[in-house]
């Protein structure tokens, strides 16, 4: 299976907590269609673990009409789908004449549970939430897609990180659902290495905490807050990007003080449960499942995924239409986070959005 290396001619500024900065309130992009939102109730949904929640919401995000051809679009841990209508990415791909048109496309982004508007631990359970994984939150898209929104089928499968690993088992679990899967910044094997160790320190960080109370605290603890600049440090931003904006002590310790110095981000609980969810992601055994012609779009400086182990190059010929696009690091990437910059990728897609053959549900 080919692996492909795109170079990017144009400057890009990084971006080191994408999700996190249009979450906290950066402009949607200019020149979309004005975003549609709603809320599915899916009455006595089952979790993996046997748990039934008698009313599970999901949010959602839609741009252009029913009656286009369905896109859905995934997003990254802690994220929500409103976190993908900035410039870096919605508006590289949503507005007139571009890949993902939305005059032409109905997309669909919906918040995973846990995350967003979507139910979670801190609308009111607390640590006596669901422990869901990312089985129960594909299950639910799925239900929000065809019990709510009435789609049967979608042309284009697309996710980040998060969504990235969600995009391999929704490819494997309905095969016939989609006619391209595109998973970036994410590979098809169990969680491991440094990407599993790094997010356990989060999680026992915010466990370990004695503000956190068994998770019925009553301020945040503030280790979440520091344990979450740690991640985000250790694993996105890129080497080469990150050191161009900290060549000396100095400045890498401005950079770090003003992260930790920043308004925490997101409640504790909620944390806890989306940095677990992923303990037990493992989509490898069902790859030759996958009927969708797939482009797994990666970077060379990924931090939780590093090209060199060759994961990506070995298992992707278990797809029999699969592909690997791989973006070189440079100071222009952001690691882990330049796949949130559509500009890095929308050429191939557009691409594979003329080339790839319908699958037959």
């Amino acid at each position: 299976m080919p692996i492909l290396n795109l170079r990017p001619k144009r400057w890009l500024a990084c971006s080191w907590a994408l999700g996190t900065a249009l979450a906290a309130g950066e402009a949607f992009a200019a020149g979309l269609p004005t975003p549609r939102t709603g809320t599915y109730v899916a009455r006595d949904f089952r979790f993996h673990t046997g748990e039934v929640l008698p009313e599970l919401k999901l949010h959602y995000t839609t741009l252009g009409e029913p009656g286009g051809e369905a896109v859905l679009v995934l997003h990254g841990t802690a994220g929500s789908g409103t976190a993908l209508l900035g410039q870096n990415f919605a508006g590289e791909l949503f507005g007139p004449g571009q890949p993902l048109d939305a005059s032409r496309y109905f997309i669909i982004l919906p918040d995973a549970i846990g995350t967003g508007l979507s139910s979670k631990p801190s609308d009111g359970l607390r640590a006596k939430f669901p422990a869901y994984n990312y089985d129960d939150m594909v299950q639910a898209q799925h239900r929000l897609l065809t019990e709510h929104l009435g789609v049967q089928h979608l042309r284009l499968l697309i996710g980040n990180s998060m969504g990235g690993m969600q995009t391999w088992i929704w490819a494997q679990q309905y095969p016939g659902f989609m006619d391209i899967a595109v998973p970036m910044a994410s590979m098809p094997t169990a969680m491991s290495g440094r990407n599993w160790m790094l997010r356990r320190l989060i999680t026992d960080s915010i466990r370990q905490d004695p503000d956190w109370q068994g998770g019925n605290y009553t301020k945040q603890p503030r280790s979440a807050h520091v344990a979450s600049v740690f991640f985000n440090l250790a694993t996105n931003g890129g080497n080469q990007a990150l050191f161009k904006v900290a060549p000396t002590r100095e400045k890498a310790d401005a950079l770090l003080d003003q992260r930790l110095n920043a308004p925490a981000a997101g409640d504790a609980n909620d944390l806890l449960f989306q940095w677990s969810s992923s303990g037990d992601y493992d989509p490898s055994a069902g790859l030759e499942k996958i009927r969708a012609t797939l482009l797994a779009i990666n970077s060379a400086d990924d931090e939780r995924n590093p090209p060199e182990l060759g994961v990506l190059e070995r298992e992707i010929k278990r797809v029999r239409n699969g592909r690997v696009f791989i973006i070189p690091g440079s100071e222009q990437t952001a690691g882990h986070g330049t796949t949130g910059q559509a500009r890095f990728w929308k050429q191939p897609l557009a691409e594979l959005l003329l080339s790839a053959p319908r699958v037959q549900p």
